[in-house]
């Protein structure tokens, strides 16, 4: 499989959101209205359909979801702890890592569906599906922490407020509910999931400012050492800890290795932090996803 098709458009969308605010007339006047279409209305929605349109068996894959649980927590635990790392924290702005510490373990779920597709057929969409519904709860809220702690803002507040927490967790209630999306409802849910992408993707081009990369190089490095190389390796363990069967442990080594959500711009951008930088991440993170998804499929595996 050539994964670097899979993520080619991906790219190609960040570069033509670049393009198009640098040097033509829709500058960022236009593009901060369309954050927030994306993040309150399009994600939410795009995340909930996710979530609900695919049965959530969770007996099936309790293995698998114990597996990408403490998969996402070790993810976690890794991007709060570069601060207190001795040769690396004094290089670390606190407000900068609060914005990018989501990078290291957020997932762009548009990818994941698209490979594990690919991988292993409606199986695989299942599997993928259960991550997506028992881990992005878990990943939105660590990664708003962080960034409500360092705004003085409170965090209950800020999480009862934001609406892919909100989204994630009600799509997560209705699967485990029995709930299905009626089949009228579907293409229109579609439609708006796959704006979602494209403008999201579009807009984070758009803020993407890759000269406040090299001011952080220490912190870009360790952020995106987690989330394409560590993640990874912290699957295979898992996935031998839980003896999961050859397609769960495979869709487990590619939910490691996906390269970080394209939301993170945006939801770092609406909470006053700088988005710029995130948005550079986000550009990098999909550029190694094409060497950190055939290490994890083709080395690991």
């Amino acid at each position: 499989m050539n994964y670097a098709q899979l993520l080619i458009p991906d790219f190609s969308l960040i570069l033509c959101g670049y393009l198009v605010c640098r040097y033509t007339a829709l500058n960022r006047s236009v593009w901060e209205p369309l954050e927030k279409l994306v993040y309150f209305f399009l994600f939410p929605v795009l995340l909930f359909q996710s979530i609900v349109k695919s049965p959530l068996d969770v007996h099936a894959a309790s293995s698998l979801i114990g597996a990408g649980l403490l998969l996402s927590l070790a993810g976690v635990l890794l991007a709060y702890s570069l601060p207190y790392l001795p040769w690396l924290g004094r290089h670390i702005d606190v407000r900068e890592h609060a914005a990018s510490a989501q990078t290291s373990f957020r997932f762009n779920s548009f990818i994941g569906l698209a490979v594990a597709e690919r991988l292993a057929g409606n199986e695989g969409l299942q599997l993928i599906a259960v991550l997506i519904g028992v881990c992005v709860p878990l990943m939105n809220m660590a990664a708003v922490w962080p960034m409500a702690r360092h705004s003085q803002r409170g965090f209950w507040g800020e999480l009862v407020r934001n609406p892919l927490i909100l989204a994630t967790a009600s799509g997560l209630v209705a699967s485990l509910l029995g709930f299905t999306l009626p089949p009228w409802l579907g293409p229109t849910l579609g439609r708006i999931g796959n704006s979602a992408i494209v403008l999201g993707l579009l807009a984070a081009g758009a803020g993407m400012q890759l000269g406040h990369l090299s001011q952080a190089k220490s912190l870009s490095v360790a952020v995106l050492s987690i989330r394409h190389l560590f993640m990874p390796l912290v699957a295979l363990g898992l996935s031998l800890a839980f003896g999961l069967s050859p397609v769960q442990a495979t869709i487990l080594l590619a939910f490691s290795a996906l390269p970080t959500a394209s939301s993170a711009y945006v939801l770092a951008a609406r909470m006053g932090y700088n988005g710029g930088f995130v948005a550079g991440l986000v550009t990098l993170s999909t550029l190694l996803g094409m060497a950190s998804l055939p290490f994890a499929l083709g080395v690991l595996r």
